[in-house]
């Protein structure tokens, strides 16, 4: 489509995916250092980033949900 408000939106929408996906790795990285399995770091065995990285999947997770959802026609009466 050559209409600029439509290519426009897929480029903020392709943007906000890569950047979902970056939180929720990080968090992951976050999660897994707070459990500690994942060791190396000072982040490794407290219990706080395993907090942060939860909330970062989950809200990494929401970007992604609210992105990527299809729109339905609205019924107009």
């Amino acid at each position: 489509m050559d209409n600029p408000a439509y290519e426009w939106r897929n480029h903020v929408k392709t943007i906000l995916n890569i950047f979902a996906v970056l939180i929720i790795l990080a968090g992951g990285v976050w999660f897994l250092q707070g459990i500690n399995i994942l060791p190396g770091s000072f982040m490794t065995g407290q219990t706080e980033w395993a907090i942060y990285g939860g909330i970062a999947i989950f809200v990494g997770g929401g970007i992604l949900f609210f992105v990527n959802r299809q729109k339905t026609p609205s019924s107009k009466k």
